[in-house]
């Protein structure tokens, strides 16, 4: 007979994160930087990228960037999706949707498809967040000369 140490077995959160990732298909690369990590250069992944720690350069993924609460990014991002609860300064620009967390501070502007913006987040920069197509040149033309009141019924036209 022979003894064998006992694998640890899987909590039951292990065993459903697995099962999601076989049932979705997707075992999606994650890239870490650890609280104790300074990151000093190009940052860039195909996958997920989770700071804990500081970045200072550039930040880009096709995914999704966590910045979490203490963490630091000095550097302009690029990201498919973001969610952000730490401090970034520098220019943040987002394919899908952004996240500001209450404890985010943002210095640079912000470009989002979609922002959600949590009571007590911080942005000091422009933020602009591209909708329909031409939209923002038409209202640019626009603006130059037409008083205020104006300007929102045409920008009400345009919407339907």
């Amino acid at each position: 007979m022979i003894f064998q140490k006992a694998s640890p077995r899987p909590t039951q959160e292990q065993m459903l994160e697995h099962a999601h990732d076989q049932l979705s298909g997707t075992d999606e690369v994650e890239t870490v930087v650890g609280p104790s990590v300074n990151v000093e250069g190009d940052f860039a992944s195909e996958g997920n990228i989770v700071v804990k720690g500081t970045v200072a350069g550039s930040v880009r993924t096709s995914k999704h960037l966590s910045v979490e609460q203490g963490a630091k990014i000095m550097a302009n991002v690029k990201a498919g999706g973001a969610q952000i609860a730490g401090e970034v300064k520098g220019n943040i620009k987002v394919k899908d949707s952004l996240e500001l967390t209450s404890t985010a501070r943002i210095m640079g502007d912000v470009e989002a498809k979609i922002l959600v913006v949590e009571a007590g987040a911080l942005i000091c920069g422009k933020v602009m967040m591209p909708g329909l197509e031409g939209t923002e040149a038409k209202l640019n033309r626009q603006t130059r000369s037409a008083p205020a009141k104006k300007v929102e019924e045409q920008f009400q036209a345009m919407q339907s």
